[in-house]
Protein backbone atom coordinates (compact mmCIF):
# COMPACT_ATOMS: atom_id res chain seq x y z
CA UNK A 1 0.00 0.00 0.00
CA UNK A 2 1.35 3.63 -0.84
CA UNK A 3 0.75 6.58 0.95
CA UNK A 4 -1.59 7.86 -1.50
CA UNK A 5 -3.73 4.52 -1.66
CA UNK A 6 -4.44 4.97 2.04
CA UNK A 7 -6.97 7.45 3.27
CA UNK A 8 -7.91 8.95 6.41
CA UNK A 9 -11.20 10.75 7.60
CA UNK A 10 -10.79 14.47 6.82
CA UNK A 11 -12.48 17.52 9.62
CA UNK A 12 -15.38 17.62 6.82
CA UNK A 13 -16.24 13.84 6.76
CA UNK A 14 -14.34 13.37 3.93
CA UNK A 15 -11.92 10.96 2.93
CA UNK A 16 -8.33 12.72 2.97
CA UNK A 17 -4.39 11.49 2.48
CA UNK A 18 -3.00 10.96 5.62
CA UNK A 19 -0.54 13.49 7.74
CA UNK A 20 1.57 10.75 8.38
CA UNK A 21 2.73 7.80 5.97
CA UNK A 22 0.97 4.51 7.12
CA UNK A 23 2.69 1.55 8.77
CA UNK A 24 4.83 -0.47 6.51
CA UNK A 25 5.83 -3.96 6.82
CA UNK A 26 9.46 -3.76 7.01
CA UNK A 27 8.78 -1.04 9.87
CA UNK A 28 6.59 -3.35 11.68
CA UNK A 29 9.06 -6.61 11.48
CA UNK A 30 11.72 -4.34 12.52
CA UNK A 31 9.94 -2.82 15.36
CA UNK A 32 8.53 -6.51 16.22
CA UNK A 33 12.21 -8.22 15.93
CA UNK A 34 12.25 -5.92 20.28
CA UNK A 35 9.43 -8.61 21.06
CA UNK A 36 10.52 -11.95 21.40
CA UNK A 37 7.15 -13.01 22.10
CA UNK A 38 6.48 -12.51 18.81
CA UNK A 39 7.30 -14.14 15.10
CA UNK A 40 7.98 -11.89 12.67
CA UNK A 41 4.99 -9.85 10.90
CA UNK A 42 4.10 -11.45 8.10
CA UNK A 43 1.05 -8.67 6.86
CA UNK A 44 -0.51 -5.94 7.72
CA UNK A 45 -4.33 -6.58 7.10
CA UNK A 46 -5.95 -3.24 8.01
CA UNK A 47 -4.99 0.23 8.67
CA UNK A 48 -6.67 2.72 10.64
CA UNK A 49 -8.69 5.93 9.02
CA UNK A 50 -7.60 7.42 12.47
CA UNK A 51 -5.98 10.83 11.26
CA UNK A 52 -3.42 11.69 14.03
CA UNK A 53 -1.64 8.87 13.97
CA UNK A 54 -0.61 5.46 12.05
CA UNK A 55 -2.08 2.72 13.27
CA UNK A 56 -3.24 -1.16 11.77
CA UNK A 57 -3.41 -4.08 12.35
CA UNK A 58 -0.67 -6.67 12.18
CA UNK A 59 -0.17 -10.31 11.24
CA UNK A 60 2.42 -12.65 12.84
CA UNK A 61 3.16 -16.02 13.04
CA UNK A 62 2.06 -15.92 17.03
CA UNK A 63 -1.17 -14.28 15.88
CA UNK A 64 -2.31 -10.67 15.52
CA UNK A 65 -1.54 -7.68 17.25
CA UNK A 66 -2.24 -3.90 17.12
CA UNK A 67 0.85 -1.26 15.99
CA UNK A 68 0.09 2.30 16.35
CA UNK A 69 2.99 4.72 15.77
CA UNK A 70 3.33 8.83 17.04
CA UNK A 71 5.40 11.39 15.86
CA UNK A 72 7.67 11.99 19.05
CA UNK A 73 6.47 15.91 18.54
CA UNK A 74 3.20 14.57 19.19
CA UNK A 75 4.09 11.51 21.88
CA UNK A 76 7.03 10.76 23.11
CA UNK A 77 7.84 7.51 25.45
CA UNK A 78 7.38 9.20 28.28
CA UNK A 79 3.87 10.56 27.68
CA UNK A 80 2.94 7.66 25.79
CA UNK A 81 3.83 5.74 28.90
CA UNK A 82 0.92 7.69 30.79
CA UNK A 83 -1.68 6.38 28.91
CA UNK A 84 -0.26 2.69 29.17
CA UNK A 85 0.01 3.24 33.16
CA UNK A 86 -3.43 3.83 33.68
CA UNK A 87 -5.01 1.59 30.87
CA UNK A 88 -2.77 -1.45 33.03
CA UNK A 89 -4.10 0.12 35.98
CA UNK A 90 -7.80 -0.08 35.03
CA UNK A 91 -7.08 -3.51 33.58
CA UNK A 92 -5.70 -4.69 37.05
CA UNK A 93 -9.35 -3.57 38.30
CA UNK A 94 -11.34 -5.60 35.55
CA UNK A 95 -12.16 -3.66 32.73
CA UNK A 96 -11.88 -4.97 29.44
CA UNK A 97 -8.60 -3.36 28.39
CA UNK A 98 -6.11 -4.93 26.01
CA UNK A 99 -2.56 -5.16 27.22
CA UNK A 100 -0.09 -3.33 26.20
CA UNK A 101 2.65 -5.77 25.00
CA UNK A 102 6.39 -4.64 26.45
CA UNK A 103 9.84 -5.22 24.40
CA UNK A 104 13.04 -7.18 25.61
CA UNK A 105 13.82 -4.34 27.49
CA UNK A 106 10.29 -4.17 29.67
CA UNK A 107 9.47 -0.97 27.28
CA UNK A 108 5.54 -0.63 26.36
CA UNK A 109 6.39 2.68 24.62
CA UNK A 110 9.15 2.18 22.07
CA UNK A 111 11.20 5.45 20.73
CA UNK A 112 12.90 5.14 17.62
CA UNK A 113 14.20 8.05 15.35
CA UNK A 114 11.10 10.20 14.85
CA UNK A 115 8.56 7.85 15.99
CA UNK A 116 7.05 6.45 19.18
CA UNK A 117 5.57 3.06 19.10
CA UNK A 118 2.99 0.89 20.78
CA UNK A 119 2.41 -2.93 20.40
CA UNK A 120 -1.35 -3.89 21.71
CA UNK A 121 -2.62 -7.49 22.20
CA UNK A 122 -5.56 -8.15 20.21
CA UNK A 123 -8.95 -6.73 21.32
CA UNK A 124 -11.79 -9.28 22.20
CA UNK A 125 -14.69 -9.12 19.67
CA UNK A 126 -16.42 -7.03 17.07
CA UNK A 127 -14.87 -3.63 16.23
CA UNK A 128 -18.10 -3.12 15.29
CA UNK A 129 -17.98 0.71 14.73
CA UNK A 130 -13.53 1.18 13.52
CA UNK A 131 -14.71 2.56 10.43
CA UNK A 132 -16.91 5.26 11.99
CA UNK A 133 -16.16 8.85 12.24
CA UNK A 134 -15.36 10.44 15.76
CA UNK A 135 -18.25 13.11 15.41
CA UNK A 136 -20.84 10.83 13.94
CA UNK A 137 -23.73 9.97 16.14
CA UNK A 138 -24.55 6.71 17.70
CA UNK A 139 -28.08 5.47 16.50
CA UNK A 140 -28.15 2.23 18.55
CA UNK A 141 -29.84 3.00 21.60
CA UNK A 142 -29.14 -0.21 23.35
CA UNK A 143 -25.51 -0.03 22.56
CA UNK A 144 -25.91 3.99 24.18
CA UNK A 145 -26.99 2.34 27.51
CA UNK A 146 -24.63 -0.34 27.67
CA UNK A 147 -21.37 2.18 26.87
CA UNK A 148 -22.52 4.51 29.75
CA UNK A 149 -22.77 1.49 32.14
CA UNK A 150 -19.04 0.74 31.15
CA UNK A 151 -17.82 4.42 31.91
CA UNK A 152 -19.28 4.29 35.11
CA UNK A 153 -17.74 1.03 35.73
CA UNK A 154 -14.52 3.07 34.54
CA UNK A 155 -14.88 5.81 37.08
CA UNK A 156 -15.04 3.32 39.68
CA UNK A 157 -11.77 1.81 38.86
CA UNK A 158 -10.21 4.89 37.94
CA UNK A 159 -11.30 6.05 41.94
CA UNK A 160 -7.67 4.78 43.50
CA UNK A 161 -5.50 5.94 40.27
CA UNK A 162 -3.34 8.81 42.03
CA UNK A 163 -0.95 9.58 38.81
CA UNK A 164 -0.26 13.64 38.15
CA UNK A 165 -1.68 15.02 34.92
CA UNK A 166 -0.30 14.62 31.80
CA UNK A 167 2.83 16.37 31.06
CA UNK A 168 1.79 16.96 27.75
CA UNK A 169 -1.26 19.21 25.78
CA UNK A 170 -1.09 18.01 22.75
CA UNK A 171 -4.08 15.91 21.49
CA UNK A 172 -5.06 15.11 25.71
CA UNK A 173 -8.59 15.88 26.86
CA UNK A 174 -7.63 18.06 29.89
CA UNK A 175 -10.02 20.39 31.73
CA UNK A 176 -8.16 22.90 33.74
CA UNK A 177 -8.98 26.65 31.92
CA UNK A 178 -12.55 25.91 31.81
CA UNK A 179 -12.98 24.43 35.72
CA UNK A 180 -10.73 27.97 36.28
CA UNK A 181 -12.58 30.93 37.69
CA UNK A 182 -10.72 32.78 34.79
CA UNK A 183 -10.28 30.81 31.30
CA UNK A 184 -8.73 33.72 29.63
CA UNK A 185 -6.16 34.13 32.49
CA UNK A 186 -5.37 30.23 32.64
CA UNK A 187 -4.77 29.74 29.01
CA UNK A 188 -2.64 32.71 28.95
CA UNK A 189 -0.52 31.17 31.74
CA UNK A 190 -0.37 27.56 30.07
CA UNK A 191 1.03 29.73 27.07
CA UNK A 192 4.91 29.86 27.99
CA UNK A 193 4.99 25.89 27.77
CA UNK A 194 2.93 25.90 24.91
CA UNK A 195 4.68 28.02 22.42
CA UNK A 196 3.36 26.25 18.97
CA UNK A 197 0.01 27.38 20.55
CA UNK A 198 1.11 31.00 21.55
CA UNK A 199 2.86 31.69 18.48
CA UNK A 200 -0.74 31.05 16.17
CA UNK A 201 -3.08 32.99 18.83
CA UNK A 202 -0.50 35.67 19.31
CA UNK A 203 -1.76 37.88 16.00
CA UNK A 204 -5.25 37.13 16.97
CA UNK A 205 -7.88 38.67 19.29
CA UNK A 206 -7.99 35.29 20.84
CA UNK A 207 -9.25 36.66 24.19
CA UNK A 208 -12.33 38.31 22.40
CA UNK A 209 -13.46 34.88 20.23
CA UNK A 210 -12.69 32.71 23.22
CA UNK A 211 -14.27 35.17 25.87
CA UNK A 212 -17.50 35.10 23.54
CA UNK A 213 -17.53 31.43 23.24
CA UNK A 214 -17.50 31.01 26.91
CA UNK A 215 -19.30 33.60 28.65
CA UNK A 216 -23.01 32.47 27.97
CA UNK A 217 -22.10 29.07 29.74
CA UNK A 218 -19.00 29.72 31.71
CA UNK A 219 -20.07 32.00 34.52
CA UNK A 220 -23.16 29.29 35.05
CA UNK A 221 -21.05 26.31 35.67
CA UNK A 222 -17.45 27.18 37.21
CA UNK A 223 -17.68 27.57 40.55
CA UNK A 224 -19.62 23.89 40.55
CA UNK A 225 -16.72 22.23 38.11
CA UNK A 226 -13.43 23.54 40.37
CA UNK A 227 -15.39 21.50 42.97
CA UNK A 228 -15.41 18.05 41.19
CA UNK A 229 -13.44 15.47 42.37
CA UNK A 230 -10.48 15.23 40.08
CA UNK A 231 -10.27 11.89 38.10
CA UNK A 232 -8.32 10.04 35.45
CA UNK A 233 -10.83 9.70 32.95
CA UNK A 234 -10.75 8.40 29.36
CA UNK A 235 -11.47 11.42 27.30
CA UNK A 236 -12.96 9.98 24.01
CA UNK A 237 -15.43 7.84 25.10
CA UNK A 238 -16.65 7.08 21.57
CA UNK A 239 -18.07 4.14 20.30
CA UNK A 240 -15.66 4.07 17.59
CA UNK A 241 -13.47 2.82 20.81
CA UNK A 242 -15.60 -0.13 22.25
CA UNK A 243 -15.58 -3.92 20.78
CA UNK A 244 -18.64 -5.94 21.25
CA UNK A 245 -19.81 -9.26 21.96
CA UNK A 246 -21.88 -8.69 18.30
CA UNK A 247 -23.77 -6.15 16.96
CA UNK A 248 -27.54 -7.08 18.17
CA UNK A 249 -29.33 -4.69 20.88
CA UNK A 250 -28.02 -7.66 23.01
CA UNK A 251 -24.70 -7.18 22.43
CA UNK A 252 -21.72 -6.27 25.15
CA UNK A 253 -19.10 -4.41 25.60
CA UNK A 254 -15.91 -6.83 24.89
CA UNK A 255 -13.16 -4.26 24.92
CA UNK A 256 -12.63 -0.39 26.08
CA UNK A 257 -9.19 1.01 23.67
CA UNK A 258 -7.45 3.63 22.94
CA UNK A 259 -6.83 5.89 26.27
CA UNK A 260 -4.51 8.50 23.83
CA UNK A 261 -7.24 11.53 25.35
CA UNK A 262 -6.47 10.55 28.65
CA UNK A 263 -6.38 12.84 31.27
CA UNK A 264 -6.66 14.08 34.93
CA UNK A 265 -10.17 15.87 35.14
CA UNK A 266 -13.23 14.48 36.83
CA UNK A 267 -16.60 11.91 36.18
CA UNK A 268 -19.00 14.57 34.75
CA UNK A 269 -16.35 15.69 32.30
CA UNK A 270 -16.04 12.07 30.34
CA UNK A 271 -19.97 11.84 30.75
CA UNK A 272 -20.59 15.34 28.76
CA UNK A 273 -17.82 14.50 26.31
CA UNK A 274 -19.63 11.05 25.70
CA UNK A 275 -22.49 12.51 25.02
CA UNK A 276 -20.51 15.29 22.73
CA UNK A 277 -18.88 12.59 20.66
CA UNK A 278 -21.96 10.32 20.37
CA UNK A 279 -25.52 12.71 20.62
CA UNK A 280 -24.55 15.25 18.62
CA UNK A 281 -23.91 15.05 14.40
CA UNK A 282 -21.20 17.87 14.40
CA UNK A 283 -20.51 17.65 10.89
CA UNK A 284 -24.04 17.60 9.64
CA UNK A 285 -25.50 20.80 11.89
CA UNK A 286 -27.25 22.07 8.56
CA UNK A 287 -30.14 19.39 9.40
CA UNK A 288 -30.83 21.78 12.07
CA UNK A 289 -32.74 19.58 14.71
CA UNK A 290 -31.72 16.64 13.12
CA UNK A 291 -28.31 16.93 14.50
CA UNK A 292 -29.09 16.13 17.89
CA UNK A 293 -29.94 13.01 19.13
CA UNK A 294 -31.26 13.41 22.86
CA UNK A 295 -32.60 10.31 22.94
CA UNK A 296 -28.90 8.60 22.59
CA UNK A 297 -28.05 11.25 25.50
CA UNK A 298 -30.34 10.33 27.11
CA UNK A 299 -29.68 6.29 26.78
CA UNK A 300 -25.95 6.64 27.68
CA UNK A 301 -26.77 9.38 31.00
CA UNK A 302 -29.31 5.85 31.91
CA UNK A 303 -26.91 3.48 31.77
CA UNK A 304 -24.15 5.41 33.18
CA UNK A 305 -26.94 5.72 36.29
CA UNK A 306 -27.21 1.64 36.69
CA UNK A 307 -23.77 2.17 38.15
CA UNK A 308 -22.76 5.52 39.57
CA UNK A 309 -25.54 7.83 41.14
CA UNK A 310 -26.01 10.71 39.17
CA UNK A 311 -28.57 13.08 41.62
CA UNK A 312 -30.52 16.45 39.82
CA UNK A 313 -27.90 18.98 40.81
CA UNK A 314 -25.30 16.50 38.50
CA UNK A 315 -27.37 16.30 35.90
CA UNK A 316 -27.68 20.27 36.26
CA UNK A 317 -24.12 20.46 35.91
CA UNK A 318 -23.57 17.75 33.24
CA UNK A 319 -26.10 19.81 31.04
CA UNK A 320 -24.16 23.55 32.00
CA UNK A 321 -20.90 21.46 31.18
CA UNK A 322 -21.99 20.06 27.77
CA UNK A 323 -21.18 23.66 26.04
CA UNK A 324 -17.32 23.97 27.73
CA UNK A 325 -15.98 19.93 27.53
CA UNK A 326 -14.38 20.42 24.00
CA UNK A 327 -12.95 23.31 24.50
CA UNK A 328 -9.33 22.61 26.08
CA UNK A 329 -9.20 19.33 23.10
CA UNK A 330 -9.97 22.06 20.45
CA UNK A 331 -7.58 24.50 21.73
CA UNK A 332 -4.93 21.05 21.34
CA UNK A 333 -6.44 20.16 17.72
CA UNK A 334 -5.33 23.76 16.73
CA UNK A 335 -1.28 23.75 18.85
CA UNK A 336 -1.38 20.23 17.12
CA UNK A 337 -2.23 21.39 13.56
CA UNK A 338 -0.30 24.77 13.81
CA UNK A 339 2.46 23.49 15.38
CA UNK A 340 3.44 20.24 14.09
CA UNK A 341 1.42 18.95 11.23
CA UNK A 342 1.73 22.92 10.01
CA UNK A 343 -2.11 22.47 8.34
CA UNK A 344 -2.91 26.41 9.10
CA UNK A 345 -6.15 25.66 7.49
CA UNK A 346 -7.12 23.01 9.71
CA UNK A 347 -5.73 24.85 12.80
CA UNK A 348 -8.56 27.71 11.55
CA UNK A 349 -11.29 25.09 11.18
CA UNK A 350 -10.01 23.72 15.10
CA UNK A 351 -10.75 27.33 16.19
CA UNK A 352 -13.35 28.46 14.01
CA UNK A 353 -16.00 25.57 13.57
CA UNK A 354 -14.70 23.15 16.38
CA UNK A 355 -13.73 25.48 19.45
CA UNK A 356 -16.15 28.81 18.79
CA UNK A 357 -18.86 26.69 16.28
CA UNK A 358 -19.29 24.11 18.96
CA UNK A 359 -20.19 26.79 21.90
CA UNK A 360 -22.33 28.72 19.64
CA UNK A 361 -24.76 25.69 18.41
CA UNK A 362 -25.58 25.66 22.20
CA UNK A 363 -27.26 28.87 21.98
CA UNK A 364 -29.23 27.81 19.18
CA UNK A 365 -32.42 25.95 19.20
CA UNK A 366 -31.54 22.70 18.70
CA UNK A 367 -28.70 23.29 21.08
CA UNK A 368 -31.13 24.90 24.14
CA UNK A 369 -33.05 21.84 23.66
CA UNK A 370 -30.48 19.52 23.95
CA UNK A 371 -29.65 20.90 27.12
CA UNK A 372 -33.27 20.97 28.15
CA UNK A 373 -33.75 17.26 27.24
CA UNK A 374 -29.82 16.79 29.72
CA UNK A 375 -31.87 19.18 32.15
CA UNK A 376 -35.35 16.88 32.04
CA UNK A 377 -33.49 14.01 33.27
CA UNK A 378 -33.28 15.23 37.33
Amino acid sequence: MTDTEHLVHGLAADDVPPDWPPLALSEVSALLARYPQLAPACAIGWHSPRPLSAAGLVETGRGRVFVKRHHRSVRTGATLAEEHAFGAWLRAAGLPVPAVLADADGLTAIESGDWTYEVHAPADGVDLYRETISWEPLPNLAHAYRAGAMLARLHDAAAGYAAPQRSTHVLVARSEIIASADPLAALAAQLPERPGLAAWLEPRDWRTELGEALAPFHARAHARLAAQPRLWTHGDWHVSNLCWSGAGDGAEITAVLDFGLAARTFALFDLATAIERNAIAWLALDTGPAAAHPETARALVAGYRTQRPLGADDIDLLADLLPLVHVEFALSEVEYFSAVTRSPASAEVAWHTFLRGHAAWFATPPGQAMLQAIRSLR
